[in-house]
């Protein structure tokens, strides 16, 4: 069975994405039964210093109902929290990736970069789905995904299928591997394609 972190901003600016991801975690079970099954980890920020993480879930509809309780609150970005966490869950399991959806960086750069390099070298690719395209997080979050062998995207906040079809492909290559996703690609296109694009570039 894959092992997946689900990490999210929900500081203030993000509902319309929360809302939006919440409805499409039943399907990233679904996709991925056949191959072998996923566990989900659950993890957000928000507010003041607020950080959460669920336990590891493999019901999609235990994981939504956990989704649409929560609600995004005003606060700055906690990746590092988010990568730290990461770093402590790969020392206990195999992690087979971690996925991060946010619209901004508000942090220090080298020590994300430095977060994100431990990861590379237990072997968590970092997926980073960007939603916009503000610069100082784009650098931030590409460097995120280079140091950890994963990849970056960035979405339109208005294309719902965009985030649906990157969400999946990571729920499907993180429970059948480069081979799953490759297949997964030839008839997803689009975004998909981009992704795997760059983990065909990766050693």
């Amino acid at each position: 069975m894959g092992h997946l972190i689900f990490a999210l901003d929900a500081t203030a600016s993000r509902q319309p994405t929360w809302d939006r991801a919440s409805h499409i975690q039943a399907e990233m079970f679904t996709e991925t039964a056949a191959l072998g099954g996923l566990a989900i980890q659950m993890c957000y920020f928000r507010g003041f210093a607020e950080f959460h993480a669920a336990p590891w879930l493999t019901d999609g509809r235990e994981l939504v109902r956990r989704m649409t309780a929560v609600t995004c609150l005003s606060g700055t970005t906690q990746i590092v929290r988010v990568l730290r966490h990461a770093v402590a869950e790969a020392a206990k399991t195999r992690i087979n990736a971690l996925v991060y959806v946010g619209d901004a960086m508000e942090e220090n750069a080298e020590t994300l970069a430095e977060l994100a390099g431990q990861l590379g070298l237990l072997g968590v690719p970092a997926f980073v789905f960007q939603e916009g395209d503000e610069p100082v997080a784009r650098r931030a979050f590409q460097q995120i995904a280079r140091l950890t062998n994963g990849a970056y995207v960035s979405f339109d906040s208005a294309s719902a299928k965009a985030l649906r079809d990157l969400l999946k492909a990571v729920a499907i290559y993180a429970a059948g591997g480069r081979a799953a996703l490759v297949d997964y690609a030839r008839h997803a296109g689009g975004e998909v394609l981009r992704l795997t694009q760059q983990l065909r570039q990766q050693p």
